[in-house]
């Protein structure tokens, strides 16, 4: 058997060293950021969705969807990306609901101050004289 493949249940995979890896928790999925190496020791990056599913009787899985990234695409890619999320991000901006802002505790610490309060600040600092600079 090659180097870097593994026989499982009869079916020959083609399992990679991996290099580093990145998971990134977000809501009901994880991702995952493995970065590999080819037979020649050329890294490439494997990007991972995995989402919690359920059959029907109750016992779970991982639906998983891969994209396999080489490193002469990472340029065009990472642009594609950035230039993608920015126009979600311009054109509907993260709103946060009502509901959240009517549930969230307000602390705001602030001192009552009277009118006639800051008119005795400003004497007391008149009567003192003035320093010169």
């Amino acid at each position: 058997m090659e180097e870097g493949k593994e026989k499982k249940e009869g079916i020959e995979t083609n399992e990679r060293e991996e290099i580093f890896s990145k998971s990134v928790r977000a809501g009901k999925r994880t991702y995952f950021f493995d970065v590999k190496a080819t037979r020649r020791n050329d890294y490439y990056l494997t990007i991972t969705e995995s989402k919690k599913r359920y059959h029907k009787d109750g016992r779970f899985f991982y639906e998983k969807h891969k994209v396999f990234l080489y490193k002469e695409d990472f340029d065009k890619f990472v642009d594609g990306l950035t230039e993608s999320v920015e126009f979600i991000k311009e054109a509907k901006p993260v709103e946060i609901p009502e509901e959240s802002l009517e549930n969230q505790e307000t602390t705001q610490s602030y001192t009552d101050v009277e009118f006639e309060d800051l008119e005795k600040v400003e004497a007391s600092t008149t009567d003192e004289g003035t320093e010169e600079k």
